[in-house]
């Protein structure tokens, strides 16, 4: 297994007390698979792939508990320069806000090059002659004239794929895209997630693919984990939670998707907000809106029972909800 995270907590120690943003978090993924990440803002996804490349904000941020096994290593148990010698090289992340994450200051010839200099050894020359072959390989036009461009000269798709060539720059095994489609339109959307899934084809690669949109992971995943309130509530594979989720909050996710056949029809909403991390409910945490919650779910947090087929839910009435 190339990543494997084992129960994973993580808190904040704020003003007003502890917010536990990750609680018992598992899962695992092979070279070469795509897992998808799904849940609402604040679920803790980000929190959880930040804990995983260690680049959490510590303080106000502590991992509290769990391993993470990446290639048989702890990284938990790595020194911070150990961990710097792995990210980058051995595993890479994508950030949702390409502008952010770029210098300003710096071409992004520049910014792609520092990755073979620091890395590799590379001269400068020879750094951005790679720097080029690289905008060129993740479909930027013109590479050769761009490469001494600023982010600001680049358009948002574009700006995107310089942040996906500078995570592929070392051929890392794994790579996190964190909402890798944010704020781009529909068809640029969808050009980056097949040039992810192309990529990942090619080098043969682990993709984790954080997002709160369903609609752009239903051609590129392998697996989806849902995430709700700090813990995964439901994996399964692709077609499987997408024919018939077996947690009420993943059907209500997918009920609140536009849809040809409802045209005309009021769109769906999940009723209430996702829970305060500061005081996160007893029992299940999706119970306040949930339809189906009955008395256990207020009191005993539901395991991730085994629902079959590789699939499974943290939800006592499982069988209901994958009924339909």
């Amino acid at each position: 297994m190339l990543l494997d995270v084992r129960d994973l907590r993580v808190e904040f120690r704020t003003r007003d007390g502890v917010a536990r943003a990750v609680n018992g978090v598992s899962y695992a993924v092979a070279a070469g698979e795509t897992l998808a990440v799904l849940g609402e803002s604040g679920s803790g996804k980000s929190v959880t792939a930040q804990a995983v490349m260690g680049i959490l904000d510590m303080p106000p941020g502590r991992i509290s508990g769990g391993e993470v096994f990446f290639q048989g290593r702890d990284l938990l148990k790595l020194k911070e320069e150990q961990r710097r010698g792995i990210r980058g090289a051995e595993m890479a992340m994508i950030f949702q806000d390409a502008l952010s994450a770029l210098n300003p200051v710096l071409s992004v010839g520049t910014q792609l090059g520092e990755m073979f200099i620091v890395h590799r050894g590379m001269s400068r020359r020879r750094a951005r002659e790679r720097a080029v072959e690289l905008m060129d390989r993740v479909g930027i036009p013109a590479a050769g004239d761009r490469v001494g461009d600023y982010p600001h000269q680049f358009s948002g798709g574009m700006r995107q794929r310089v942040m996906i060539a500078m995570a592929l720059a070392l051929e890392p095994a794994l790579i996190i895209a964190d909402e890798p489609t944010t704020a781009l339109d529909v068809t640029v959307q969808a050009q980056v997630m097949d040039l992810l899934a192309e990529l990942r084809r090619e080098l043969g690669m682990g993709l984790i693919l954080i997002t709160h949109d369903l609609g752009v992971v239903a051609d590129v995943a392998d697996r989806i984990a849902v995430m709700y309130a700090g813990r995964i509530v439901e994996t399964a594979p692709v077609r499987d939670l997408y024919r018939a989720p077996a947690h009420p909050y993943t059907r209500g996710l997918l009920d609140s998707v536009p849809r040809p056949d409802r045209k005309g029809r009021e769109l769906y909403a999940i009723r209430g907000l996702p829970p305060n991390l500061l005081d996160i409910p007893p029992g299940c945490a999706f119970h306040p809106r949930c339809p189906l919650a009955r008395d256990v779910c207020r009191t005993d947090e539901p395991p991730l029972f085994d629902a079959g087929e590789g699939r499974r839910s943290a939800c006592y009435f499982w069988r209901e909800t994958l009924g339909g």
